[in-house]
C-alpha cells in the first residue's frame, strides 16, 4: 500500500521550476506537484502545505531562501489580499517571458509535436502596463457610518476599500471614490450582503480611453432613489468627463453585477469609444474589451493571421457585437458573423450599418448549424476566425471545421490549456503556422494567443460532407 508522501502542515525546502497558469510558482516534492502562491521561477523557498489533493498540493511561503532577480516589491498596498492581480511582484519584462512560457507549457502537455515545431512568438506587451482598464465594478458596503467601495479580499466576503487601483484608469478610481463619499454624505442606504437590506450594491464606471466620455452606473436593489436630484447634481460635479449617469436595478441575491432594467438618470444612454478607425456606442451593460489599447494590437494580429487580399469570404464565429469581423471587413469580399445571443447580433448589425459596411452580415444561431446550412447553399468560407470563451471551442463546431476545411483558421484564445486541447483535433488537417501571445491584462496571469492555422495540402478541399 502506497504511503502518502506529504502531509497537511508539512514544511520543506522547494525549488520553483516554472510559473503556473494562475500565476503561482510550481515546484516538485517527491514527484508531487506543489503550487506556491507568490513564488517565482528559479527561487528556492521554504514552504508549508496548506491543501492536499490527489494529484497536487498547495503551499504557502514561509521563507525565501534565494530570491529571483525578477522579484520586485508590489506597488499596490492591498496586493497580497486582493487577488485581482497575480504578478505585481514580478518585473514586467519577466511577466511577458513567463506568459509565453505558459503557452509553451500547455502545448507540451497536450500537443508535444506542435510544441516542438510551431513558432511561439514573444509576447506583445504594453509600454505602460498600469492604469489600462477602462471599466471598474466596485462593490459598496457600509461599516459604521463609513461607506466603502472596492473588491472582496481573495476567498472571503471582506470588502477591501480601494481608493486607487493601479490597473484601473485613474478617472474610474476618482469617480468611484467621490461617489461613495456622496452616498455617505446623503445617508443613502447601502446593500448588506447578509441581510439583503439596503439600496446601493455596486458603483460601475466606464470611460472611453480615446474619447474621454465617461459613464457611471449605480446598481441598486430597487427603483426608488432617495435624494435623487441632489445625488445626480453632486455626481455631475465630480468631473466634466461624466456624460452619462444611469441606474440599474438588480433585486436578486446573485453574484451577477447587473439586473435586466437600466434607467438613464442624466445625460446620454451611451458613451462613445473608438478602436482604430471604428467607433462604438456603449450602454451600461454592453460588453467591450477592458484594455482598448491592447485590443487594437490584438485585432491587428488577427488581421495579419487572416492574410486577406480582398477576395476572401470570412466567417466570424462567436462574433459578439461584431468587432473582429468589422476589423476584417475592409479587406474581405464578404463577412458573415454568428452568435447565439440575439442582442449581440443586433448590436453587430447596427455597428456594421453605422460604419457603412455592406459586405458584413450577422446571424443568430450556433456556428456549426449555420456553417452546415450555408454549405448546402454553396457558401464556402475561405477564412474562419474564432474568439471563444475560456472553455474553448464547442466539439460540434470543431467537427464542422474539420469537414468544411476552410483554407485558414484564426483562433484567438484566452486560455492556453483549452487552446492546446482544441489544437489536438484541429491539427489533424491544419498546420500551426505560429502562435502570437498578447498581454491584454498586465500584472495578471492571463494571456491571449492568436494562432494561425493553415490547411494541410493532403487535407484537400473536398467539401462533400453535408451533401451526404
Amino acid at each position: 500500500m502506497n504511503q502518502p508522501t506529504m502531509a497537511l502542515g508539512q514544511k520543506f525546502p522547494l525549488t520553483i521550476k516554472r510559473l503556473g497558469i494562475n500565476g503561482e510558482g510550481v515546484g516538485f516534492f517527491k514527484r508531487n506537484v506543489v503550487f506556491v502562491k507568490g513564488a517565482l521561477p528559479g527561487e528556492e523557498v521554504t514552504v508549508k502545505i496548506t491543501k492536499l489533493q490527489r494529484n497536487f498540493a498547495e503551499a504557502e511561503i514561509l521563507a525565501i531562501r534565494k530570491a529571483s532577480a525578477d522579484r520586485q516589491e508590489a506597488p499596490c498596498p492591498v496586493y497580497d489580499e486582493c487577488g485581482g492581480c497575480q504578478l505585481q511582484h514580478m518585473t514586467y519584462e519577466a511577466q511577458l517571458k513567463n506568459k509565453r512560457d505558459i503557452v509553451i507549457q500547455a502545448l507540451e502537455k497536450y500537443v508535444p509535436e506542435i510544441a516542438a515545431n510551431a513558432e511561439v512568438r514573444p509576447t506583445l506587451g504594453m509600454d505602460n502596463p498600469w492604469h489600462y482598464r477602462n471599466k471598474s465594478q466596485f462593490q459598496v458596503r457600509k461599516e459604521g457610518k463609513r461607506v466603502y467601495a472596492g473588491l472582496f479580499a481573495e476567498g472571503s466576503n471582506r470588502l477591501l476599500n480601494i481608493n486607487d487601483c493601479l490597473v484601473q484608469h485613474p478617472i474610474t478610481s476618482k469617480i468611484t471614490v467621490a461617489t461613495r463619499k456622496i452616498l455617505q454624505k446623503l445617508n443613502i442606504t447601502i446593500y448588506d450582503g447578509k441581510t439583503l437590506n439596503g439600496l446601493v450594491r455596486t458603483i460601475v464606471v466606464r470611460t472611453g480611453i480615446r474619447t474621454g466620455e465617461t459613464q457611471i452606473c449605480l446598481v441598486t436593489t430597487r427603483k426608488e432613489l432617495p435624494h435623487k436630484a441632489e445625488l445626480i447634481e453632486r455626481i455631475k460635479k465630480i468631473d466634466p468627463a461624466i456624460v452619462s449617469i444611469t441606474q440599474n436595478i438588480n433585486r436578486e441575491k446573485t453574484s451577477l453585477i447587473f439586473g435586466d432594467e437600466t434607467i438613464v438618470l442624466d445625460g446620454k444612454e451611451t458613451i462613445h469609444e473608438e478602436l482604430g478607425e471604428l467607433a462604438f456606442d456603449l450602454s451600461s451593460r454592453a460588453f467591450f474589451q477592458l484594455n482598448p489599447e491592447q485590443t487594437v494590437h490584438l485585432y491587428n494580429e488577427i488581421k495579419k493571421a487572416a492574410a486577406l487580399t480582398g477576395k476572401e469570404a470570412v466567417v466570424d464565429a462567436y462574433c459578439g457585437v461584431g468587432t473582429i469581423g468589422l476589423w476584417l471587413a475592409r479587406d474581405a469580399k464578404e463577412v458573415r458573423g454568428m452568435d447565439v445571443v440575439p442582442e449581440s447580433v443586433g448590436d453587430a448589425k447596427n455597428n456594421a450599418r453605422n460604419h457603412g459596411f455592406q459586405n458584413a452580415r450577422y446571424y443568430t444561431g450556433k456556428a456549426e448549424d449555420l456553417l452546415a446550412r450555408w454549405h448546402r447553399e454553396k457558401f464556402i468560407p475561405d477564412v474562419i476566425t474564432v474568439d471563444p470563451p475560456r472553455t474553448g471551442l464547442d466539439r460540434k463546431f470543431i467537427e464542422s471545421v474539420l469537414k468544411i476545411k476552410p483554407k485558414r483558421l484564426v483562433y484567438t484564445s484566452c486560455n492556453p490549456s483549452t487552446l492546446a486541447k482544441d489544437l489536438q483535433q484541429l491539427s489533424k488537417i491544419y498546420d500551426v503556422a505560429y502562435l502570437q501571445p498578447v498581454d491584454m491584462f498586465p500584472q495578471t496571469a492571463h494571456v491571449e494567443v492568436v494562432v494561425q492555422l493553415i490547411l494541410k495540402r493532403e487535407a484537400g478541399t473536398e467539401l462533400d460532407y453535408f451533401e451526404k
